[in-house]
């Protein structure tokens, strides 16, 4: 059992919360058993290193054994150690480093999607995490971050995902101009969520082929140049008093209502 709070092993993996040290080692940290056993159970291979306390092994055994059947050995931690290993306040009794494996544009684009959320600037790691998550469940084939977007693997962004992560292929480091060029060239339609465009309710006609949504950053959303890129834009309607709703909740409702569309058109 790991005991001590300062060894160079803990300080190493504490280290990964930090974007430099993610950078230097191509390795991110996973924590909580939901994500855990998201992880072991779609993608196995990304995981090198398992840390639980006793009393969370006991709490969720189907982890350790997943863990175990997957060939990945459960190291005991104290209390103590996981707060130093953790990025949370309050960790739940796992920790896990992982390999990072963000996917290339180019495979997505090849896969011929037909529903890929596109995050330009997106900064907030609860925002991007989100996304994933409903991009995960409404079906859609990919997620692109593109400009100086969040770390996909800054804790909080991992942490939003619950796991959805290692279930959607996430490409990075892309530019949209570039981006958008494939999109077509892949057959997708180019539709942008902004306060600028028609309402949402009045697009289901487009949304009926395959489409690639692209979401703005939260505080400044996209700006004209970008918005000059799109085949389409689009508002999501307030009818309520709602000064506006956030980034997250509208990628939402644009996902699911090309999720509906396409469905209803079959």
């Amino acid at each position: 059992m790991l005991e001590n709070p300062r060894s160079p092993r803990v300080r190493a993996v504490a280290k990964l919360s930090k974007k430099a040290a993610r950078e230097e080692t191509g390795l991110f940290l996973l924590e909580g058993p939901q994500a855990v056993a998201e992880a072991l159970n779609y993608r196995p291979e990304l995981l090198l290193e398992l840390y639980a306390t006793p009393t969370a092994l006991e709490r969720y055994a189907d982890v350790g054994q997943t863990a175990v059947d997957a060939g990945l050995d459960v190291e005991f931690v104290t209390e103590e150690v996981l707060d130093q290993l953790a990025d949370t306040v309050t960790p739940q009794g796992f920790v896990a480093v992982a390999r990072q494996f963000p996917v290339s544009v180019r495979d997505v684009f090849q896969a011929e999607p037909a529903l890929v959320a596109i995050l330009e600037e997106v900064r907030d790691p609860g925002n991007l995490g989100t996304i994933i998550r409903v991009a995960d469940a409404a079906g859609a084939d990919a997620v692109i971050l593109t400009g100086r977007s969040v770390d996909l693997y800054n804790p909080k962004v991992v942490r939003a995902t619950t796991g959805s992560l290692f279930h959607i292929p996430v490409a990075v480091g892309q530019e949209l101009a570039p981006t958008l060029d494939r999109a077509r060239q892949a057959g997708m339609r180019a539709v942008a969520a902004d306060v600028k465009g028609r309402s949402l309710v009045e697009a289901g006609d487009v949304l009926r082929g395959s489409t690639a949504w692209v979401f703005g950053n939260e505080a400044r959303g996209l700006n004209d140049d970008a918005l000059a890129l799109v085949d389409d834009v689009v508002r999501v309607p307030i009818f309520g008093k709602a000064e506006s709703m956030n980034l997250a909740t509208a990628a939402s409702v644009c996902l699911y209502q090309s999720a509906f569309a396409t469905r209803l058109g079959n």
